[in-house]
């Protein structure tokens, strides 16, 4: 009963140091109810300014820009926030 014990826990110890986490992943579009990054590497290919309308206006929350950075490798953020009571700013969608 030992030694399967020992051989079923060298086993676990051998497939997790073979296998690797993927925390090194970051998908080029991320966010929650907060905000979001997006990925420099989507500025030439889609509008992100629609892109981070429509995430937050999932919320009900209108987009304000953080940093917005061209260079490789890098991530644009923005926050999204609640509108200001009486004001005339609407959370809207985009739609093409």
């Amino acid at each position: 009963m030992r030694t399967i014990g020992m051989a079923a826990i060298a086993a676990t110890m051998a497939i997790l140091a073979c296998s690797s986490a993927r925390a090194d992943y970051v998908p080029p579009f991320k966010g929650n109810d907060t905000g979001g990054i997006i990925s420099a590497s989507l500025i030439g290919q889609t509008d992100i300014r629609a892109l981070a309308i429509n995430h937050c206006a999932q919320y009900g929350k209108v987009v304000k820009w953080l940093s917005i950075q061209k260079t490789y490798g890098s991530y644009s953020s923005f926050a999204c926030l609640w509108t200001r009571h009486g004001s005339d700013e609407r959370p809207l969608r985009v739609r093409y």
